[in-house]
């Protein structure tokens, strides 16, 4: 009987092998190219990196500038000593951050191009034989002085934070956080800040502080309900008696107040507590849901720098109690003062989310933009008619209602503020305040938190009217 050559066969087979060997190797080079291309910044930050140490041999650390040209950041060298300095000390501490105890604030985002230097090849040539250091490159921001200033000034004493956006494009016009601290003392200060265990003088409150909203999520809770009932959420009306019960549940308006007959725009105007838990038991859940995952509740933010997702319980199983408690802005819900107001700003330019930035561009030594960034929607999170609908609501607040220290002013101003309890002891609460200016035409947008100083209105409201000015202050000086 004739033997069968098996020889065709293991040669398939080895194709086989081979092909998938080779599809594998491919992939790994696609995977690596793509990693290298959407992470390279993470791989030069990464402190296991030691090209980090031999181009810090070879350049001077960039500068960061504010948008007006002003140093924030600034390497000096006195004799053989590099010493980065901070010529605004406390009032940007937080948001321009600091290099000697690790890398935080813009000195850790911007820090792939701040340790680069991209001056001409034969500069280079010229410096390695002169033994000289080449310079950084400069890092501009998109951060105005004299608002970070009048915010800083603002905030005064309290704890808290402040964020300044510009409407139409994202940028982040002033960023303040406090308690804080002078990063040019940074070094003398870390032992005692890493010690207190309680210290939370090095968190930017800004974006990583997760506060109740209290009663400014009922922006939120006003939209969901237009958008349940869009034919007749105008006929809107509610008795107020200064308190809402359902079963053994009760809820009171804020220090009592009977706020009496109301619709809807008196309503929010007011921040009637007891008429928004009557329109909380109003909702649909699963449709409430859906408000708040396209506004980005428990999801992550389309910004570059650290912050804190936003979170807040909405599900079929809500008690009533929780479903009260949740249409106030209290309850699980917290938020960050920068999505509180990327939603705010959202409103603002009509229902558009932009994304947050800080850097507006890279320049080398002699003033040549190396990088440009531009601004960027993240996409549509309300209709136009919508985010119109908000903005006649939250003029209202300003013109008639919690937000009156904004009125009569030669700006008109939108805004909602918000007075959140934080635990159970009665009255404790942050003060807080969100809007924009000129409500017709709107330019910036002005988020403020006060931790524990009790109205929004008394507190954040006067707070807010500064920085606008300042805003408008530094327009006018410019035409």
């Amino acid at each position: 009987m004739k033997k069968e050559n098996k020889k065709p066969d293991r040669n398939k087979s080895m194709y086989v092998v081979m092909s998938f060997f080779v599809l594998l190797f491919l992939g790994m080079i696609g995977y690596l190219c793509n990693f290298v291309n959407n992470h390279e910044q993470e791989m030069w930050n990464n402190s296991y990196n030691k090209r980090q140490e031999i181009l810090a041999s070879q350049n001077y650390r960039g500068s960061i500038l504010a948008a007006g040209g002003e140093e924030l950041a600034v390497t000096k060298v006195i004799g053989d000593e590099e010493i980065r300095t901070y010529p605004y000390a406390e009032k940007f501490s937080h948001v321009v951050g600091f290099c000697t105890q690790g890398k935080t604030g813009i000195e850790s985002q911007a820090n792939f191009y701040l340790i680069q230097s991209n001056i001409p090849l034969n500069e280079k040539v010229q410096n390695d034989i002169a033994g000289i250091k080449n310079p950084g490159d400069n890092v501009y921001t998109t951060l105005h002085v004299p608002v970070q200033e009048a915010a800083y000034k603002a905030l005064d004493n309290y704890k808290g934070a402040v964020i300044v956006t510009e409407v139409k494009t994202g940028k982040i016009i002033a960023m303040v956080s406090k308690p804080d601290y002078d990063p040019n003392q940074i070094t003398e200060i870390w032992q005692d800040l890493v010690e207190d265990k309680y210290s939370t003088v090095l968190l930017n409150r800004a974006s990583q502080g997760l506060y109740p909203p209290g009663s400014t999520f009922k922006i939120i809770t006003a939209l969901a309900y237009i958008r349940q009932y869009p034919d007749t959420y105008t006929s809107y009306r509610y008795q107020c008696n200064g308190y809402y019960k359902k079963g053994d549940n009760r809820i009171n308006c804020y220090h009592g107040t009977n706020h009496g007959s109301l619709d809807f725009t008196k309503s929010f105007a007011k921040s009637c507590n007891s008429s928004f838990a009557n329109i909380g038991m109003q909702l649909d859940k699963s449709k409430f849901s859906d408000t708040l995952d396209t506004l980005l509740f428990n999801d992550k933010l389309p910004v570059s720098f650290l912050y804190s997702e936003s979170k807040v319980e909405m599900n079929e199983e809500l008690s009533d109690e929780a479903m009260i408690q949740t249409s106030i802005g209290q309850w699980k819900t917290q938020i960050t003062p920068l999505h509180l107001n990327m939603i705010t700003a959202s409103i603002a330019n009509g229902g558009i989310m932009m994304k947050p930035y800080l850097i507006d561009r890279v320049e080398n030594a002699h003033g040549t933009v190396i990088k440009q960034f531009s601004p960027s929607a993240n996409g549509r999170v309300m209709s136009s008619e919508e985010a119109e609908i908000l903005t006649e609501l939250m003029v209202n607040v300003v013109e008639n209602g919690t937000a009156t220290k904004l009125s009569g002013l030669n700006y008109t101003a939108a805004g909602k503020t918000g007075s959140a309890e934080y635990n159970n002891v009665k009255g404790d609460s942050h003060a807080w305040f969100t809007g924009f200016a000129p409500a017709e035409d709107p330019e910036i947008c002005v988020t403020i938190i006060v931790e524990g100083a009790g109205s929004g209105g008394d507190y954040a409201v006067p707070m807010a009217k500064r920085i606008f000015n300042a805003w408008f202050d530094e327009q006018d000086s410019k035409n």
